[in-house]
Formats: structure tokens, sequence, C-alpha cells
């Protein structure tokens, strides 16, 4: 590892309330019992018609107030749901990062080929995005794809794993700021497997610390800045979806539609 300071770059360089009711002075509810010689109603008393609490019995509601905060259990239900008793449906959520840059004069010496490529760096100023070419994954190996990815693990958020997943990947450190949402992909296979139902988080970025590298020797074969008009024929499939509404918008068409849809027959998984 190098002992220099990462430098930064733009991507062209490298209570609940309790209300009660006040009553006159001398007065009680009707029904209720004050507490012996003069003391004053804890609200525990029996109400009018009812009849005195009966110990072990499930909260009502009338429990006694203490420090301004009811019996947790008295006053907000189970918010949770037992998972055995409520089986869902559940989407498998994952984060993308889009590493942008306007192609240099100079090649780009950080990957180690430009298989299924064409051969060179775009012209110079083009627009370029960051792809990895996966192997050893078990899906889609020997694609492209893009080069920072992968599962939004419990406890973080979809931000929070786009962020960590640059790290891992490339070794480079993204601000959150930096990160430009792009779209969100929801894709599926209707009646298939539980591992295909998923939600697609894209974003993009031209800032970042460091200069991508590969990490993960073992599922990344190669890793290669290329031109956003001229990308591979072996691109993983959904993400060509959103590579070339990107592409579109880019090139003076619409924008990339806030939801795309893939793998259904709404009619909005296009980019036209």
């Amino acid at each position: 590892m190098s002992d220099r300071a990462p430098v930064r770059e733009d991507g062209n360089g490298m209570t609940d309330a309790v209300v009660t009711q006040a009553m006159p002075d001398g007065e009680q509810a009707a029904g209720s019992d004050p507490a012996a010689e003069g003391g004053r109603a804890t609200g525990g008393e029996p109400v009018a018609g009812g009849a005195p609490p009966t110990e072990g019995a499930p909260p009502t509601g009338n429990e006694p107030v203490a420090g301004n905060e009811r019996v947790a259990d008295a006053v907000v239900p189970n918010d949770r749901y037992d998972e055995d008793d409520h089986p869902r449906f559940a989407l498998v959520p994952a984060a993308y990062v889009l590493l942008r840059r306007q192609a240099p004069r100079d090649p780009w010496t950080g990957g180690t080929g430009r298989r299924g490529l064409p051969p060179g760096p775009g012209a110079p100023g083009s627009d370029e995005v960051l792809l990895q070419l996966r192997q050893n994954t078990g899906y889609r190996d020997g694609f492209w794809a893009c080069a920072a990815a992968g599962h939004v693990e419990e406890g973080e958020s979809v931000v929070e794993a786009a962020v960590r997943e640059a790290a891992e990947e490339l070794g480079v450190t993204v601000d959150p700021a930096d990160l430009r949402p792009v779209t969100v992909l929801h894709r599926g296979e209707p009646g298939g497997p539980a591992v295909e139902q998923r939600v697609d988080f894209f974003f993009e970025t031209t800032r970042w610390q460091g200069t991508p590298r590969i990490l993960e020797p073992e599922k990344t074969a190669d890793l290669a800045w290329v031109p956003l008009a001229e990308p591979p024929v072996s691109l993983v499939p959904h993400e060509a979806v959103v590579l070339d509404a990107v592409r579109v918008r880019d090139a003076g068409g619409r924008d990339v539609p806030p939801l795309m849809t893939l793998g259904f027959s709404d009619g909005r998984g296009g980019a036209a």
C-alpha cells in the first residue's frame, strides 16, 4: 500500500400525553371514592358502575399514572410482528455506485486489460463509467458490471451500503453527500425464487478519494473505464437498462425515471 495520503478526485483526473379533567374544588367524579381520610383520588379507585381492579387482570387503560407515564403495555400496543405468524413477501435490497469521469488524455492503468471492450480509452473528454468484469460469483460471470455494488446489510442504510461497497471493492472513499441518486429499479421473476425478487438503488458520483483498484481479485477479473456511449455487449442485463437510461439523459434525452421496473408487464423498464 502507498504511504501517500489519498487525494480527493473529481472524476476528471482520476409520551404519550396523559389528559386529566379538572373538577371544581370539593367535588369528585360520580361513583368515585377518594383515598382514605381526605386523601386525593389517585386514579386507581373503582369507576362508576364497575368493580375494583382485580389482581392479575389485563390492563384496561385506567391504571395508575406514575411519573406521567402509564404502564407501557397499557399505553403503547406491541407494534412488532412475529414473523412466523405473519409471513410476508420480501425484496432483496442492493446498492450500486456508478463512478463517472471525463476521459483523460493519458491511458488508465488501473485494470488488467480490456477484455470484451473496444481497444483503448474513450476520446479525451468523453464520458466514462468504471466497470468490473465478474468472475467466480455464480451470477453473470464473464459479464461487465458496475465497479462497486452489493447487498445492503442488516442495520445499514442503502447510502451506507453504497459507501461501504466502494471502499471494499475499489479502495476509494466516497462522501455520502457526493452520491447522486439515479433511480430505483424493482426487478423480479413473478412466481420465481425469492433470491430473484430485488430492489436496486443506483447512485452516481464524480468525486471520491483514492485511486480505484481491484481489491477482490477472486471475484473481479478486470476493471476498466468504459465510454458511456459504447458500453460492452456483455453487460449485466438489468444494469444495462439503467446505464442506457443514463446515456439517453446525458445525450439530451429524457431524464432517468426515478422508478424503473424489470421483469413485469407495467411498461416502466425502458429508457426511450
